[in-house]
């Protein structure tokens, strides 16, 4: 049976070899708008690992659009960078387009020199909090004229179709949603007034480059904005952008500002894919889904159901470049996916660097990090099986070494299991096995249930040792600790321990946050029951909710400093925060636990002293480096790095990067 994934289709004139597009994303990657050889060397790995399409963006179509680390579109002085990216994506066997955007209110002046953002209306931002100039009819003129003189420069460049993002609250949405748009004249006021703004500036590009050129929209399918446009609207939007000849439709979910969680691993496969059945289901052309499609699989499947007719992997092509390669050519299991923990990509962003992969950590480096096969075949023992110790082993068997990884427990992963055990945090299990299977790939000895020590050691002789032996959990003085009724976070998170109806969480900290949802979400509703009793109207829906929200368990997180999930990344700490509070988590900040009894824990906040009724007390305060080898290491004289949490307590990232770089360093 012919593979849907690797059909090919056409966006206008323009045949693409299969159905898989790299839609546009913000990699901080270009220096003062201009092309760097960090982005040429990361769209060429992608280009090379199979994509049918890639859009690279977004690019700037005047100099209020965006910042400096934007792809520059606006002046000709571009035009050279632009046309040396182009042509490495297509002669490496996929079309290129370009994503033209203008972030309107979402700019910040500190990256305009001082100038004030604009938009449709002075409506504050509450992503920048800054109020924005109100654009005139002038400006209106202009910027629309922007986006087309842009367009003649990127196909001047050589790229073969133009792509532009009308969604995720950015000028143009901004127009569209009466949220943002309070305009009293004729881009201002009914829903064909506001979608006027879109809709000429397609036409403007439409005008500007012949109707040959292909022209593709990135539209929101529903903003998730309370107040703002829902599907039903944009599904109107759509038809109108087919009439004035847009080409393709790439549907985006939410603004930046919305509350419902988009791209981070609690958000299910494939889970925004009615909103662009829902399009497509109103459009003569073709319609791309986006949003969460990780895996081949997943994608077959909403292609077959008729979902969309291509589909957007974006951060998946981050995580693996030759993931379509691997699909085409049978070798799925191989495939390292994106696990949306956002820890390298959109967490980066805020922290002003350029996007890296917790699962690749040679994304973003595909220069400076390209393994080079070593002169001289060396033995490698690795020790532990978390993260680091497997990324470790097969950056060095990738050198040609010969590797064996022990590990003490039964099986490979480490505490990728404690991570991935709360709800909507599965996709971390995913990580695990598949830096399992590229261990079996690359010929890497597995050795489980061996403790490692000297006499190991000496037996096996091994050139260098990478020590990834972990962390063990910290057991705070407090009085009552050795209770009965005190267990830690880890056994909790891995069902080796019971816990009581009245649970309190003792460290506000990732862990401590995961394992207050996750022993909050006991007795509460699974997926398919709901959808049982809902499809039989067994109960109202509002029973519904509140079943599938509500556990049988009474859970209290208290942390000693002034703020809960210090630790978390900025793009999945608000919907973990948004999560505690729905499911009725009760957090007490600035709080010291005191003592613990039988029933009971004593706790000091404010100078005040109080007793809380307690079934169980979890421990989550945090862990220590495990370190038991490198003495023996030391006395023998035998190289040695030691990496991840062994060294450092630290993030899954930082294990898997350190144990790449600790392997590709053996000389």
């Amino acid at each position: 049976m012919k593979d849907l994934l690797f059909e090919t289709i056409k966006i206008k004139n323009l045949e693409i070899k299969n159905r898989i597009y790299m839609p546009a994303m913000h990699l901080q990657m270009a220096k003062n708008f201009e092309i760097t050889d960090q982005l040429i060397n990361f769209y060429r790995e992608r280009a090379k690992g199979g994509a049918g399409m890639i859009i690279v963006g977004y690019a700037t179509v005047n100099d209020l659009a965006g910042m400096p680390s934007c792809i520059g579109a606006h002046k000709d002085d571009y035009i050279p960078g632009l046309n040396q990216l182009a042509s490495v994506i297509k002669d490496n066997g996929a079309r290129a387009g370009v994503q033209l955007n203008h972030s309107g209110r979402y700019n910040h002046s500190f990256f305009l020199n001082g100038r004030q953002p604009v938009a449709p209306s002075p409506i504050p931002s509450r992503l920048t909090k800054e109020t924005p100039r109100e654009l005139s009819i002038d400006e209106i003129k202009e910027t629309i004229n922007s986006f087309a003189e842009a367009t003649i420069r990127i196909k001047k460049a050589g790229f073969e179709a133009v792509e532009v993002l009308s969604g995720t609250g950015y000028l143009i949405s901004e127009f569209m949603s009466p949220l943002t748009n309070q305009r009293k004249d004729e881009y201002g006021g009914s829903f064909e007034n506001r979608i006027r703004f879109g809709l000429e500036i397609m036409q403007a590009i439409k005008k500007s480059t012949g109707d040959d050129f292909p022209l593709i929209v990135r539209m929101n399918g529903n903003d998730f904005m309370q107040g703002g446009q829902g599907r039903k609207e944009l599904q109107e939007y759509a038809k109108k952008l087919v009439e004035v000849g847009v080409d393709a439709l790439c549907i985006n979910v939410g603004w930046h500002e919305a509350r419902v969680p988009q791209i981070v691993t609690s958000v299910p496969r494939g889970a925004f894919a009615y909103l662009s059945r829902g399009i497509k289901e109103k459009v003569s052309v073709p319609v791309i889904a986006s949003h969460r499609i990780p895996d081949p699989e997943t994608a077959r499947e909403l292609l077959d159901n008729n979902m969309c007719d291509m589909i957007a992997m974006g951060r998946s092509l981050i995580a693996d470049p030759y993931m379509p390669e691997k699909a085409r050519t049978g070798r799925e299991n191989e495939i390292i996916h994106c696990i949306a923990c956002a820890q390298g990509c959109f967490d980066n962003l805020f922290k002003m660097k350029s996007v890296e992969c917790m699962c690749n950590p040679v994304s973003g480096y595909e220069k400076e990090r390209k393994i080079e096969r070593a002169e001289k075949a060396k033995k490698i023992m690795i020790v532990g099986g978390g993260p680091g110790g497997m990324s470790a082993a097969i950056a060095c068997a990738k050198r040609g070494y010969y590797v064996t990884l022990y590990d003490k427990g039964s099986r490979l992963g480490g505490q990728l299991h404690i991570a991935g055990a709360p709800p909507g945090r599965e996709e971390f299990l995913r990580l695990a096995k598949d830096l399992e299977a590229q261990l079996y790939v690359n010929n890497v000895k597995v050795v489980l249930n061996q403790n490692v020590d000297e006499e190991l050691i000496k037996q096996e002789m091994p050139d260098a040792v990478i020590i990834a032996t972990g962390a063990v959990p910290i057991k705070p003085r407090i009085t009552g600790i050795d209770l009965p009724n005190v267990v830690q976070s880890w056994d909790v998170l891995e069902n080796k321990v019971r816990t009581g109806k009245k649970v309190v969480v003792i460290g506000g900290g990732a862990v401590g946050v995961e394992t207050a949802l996750f022993l909050a979400e006991k007795g509460t509703l699974p997926p398919d029951v709901l959808k049982f009793l809902m499809v039989n109207k067994a109960e109202d829906m509002e029973s519904l909710y509140e079943l599938s929200i509500k556990g049988t368990k009474d859970v209290l997180l208290i942390e000693m400093i002034d703020k809960v999930g210090k630790d978390i990344g900025i793009t999945t700490r608000w919907g973990m925060l948004q999560d505690l509070g729905r499911i009725g988590v009760k957090t007490c900040i600035s709080t010291k636990a005191l003592e613990i009894t039988e029933n009971s824990i004593k706790v000091e906040s404010a100078g005040n002293v109080s007793e809380i009724p307690a079934d169980t007390i979890v421990l989550a305060v945090g862990a220590l480096p495990y370190n038991p080898i490198q003495s023996i290491l030391e006395k023998m004289n035998i190289s040695f790095k030691v990496i991840g949490d062994a060294k450092k307590i630290g993030m899954a990232f930082d294990a898997v990067h350190q144990g790449f770089l600790a392997g590709i360093a053996i000389t």
